[in-house]
């Protein structure tokens, strides 16, 4: 397995502080598909930042191909509320708490 981290930035600036009901449906699709991948074992961390400008999510996969398709795959990027950036990642030091 490899670790992989992708980017997630808001296509607008007010989405977290001004969601649509619809919008926040989805941000809820998007909470449960991150949840399911850490009950997975899949996920190792993810967040936003508290500045609103992105968030992260740094996962495991098999390949850059189902790396590709599980970020794809979320429901923020998918639904198109979020752009998303995939990069290799290696996690150097990890705290546990």
């Amino acid at each position: 397995m490899s670790t992989f981290i992708y980017m997630l930035r808001p296509k607008r600036r007010s989405l977290i502080d001004e969601t649509t009901p619809e919008e926040e449906a989805r941000l809820g699709e998007h909470f449960e598909y991150l949840e399911r991948a850490l009950e997975d074992g899949k996920l190792i961390l993810a967040g936003p930042c508290l500045d609103g400008e992105f968030g992260v999510v740094v996962f495991r996969a098999s390949t850059q191909e189902a790396a590709l398709e599980f970020m794809q795959s979320d429901p923020a990027v998918r639904h198109g509320l979020m752009t998303a950036e995939l990069h290799p990642f290696r996690v150097s030091l990890m705290g546990t708490g």
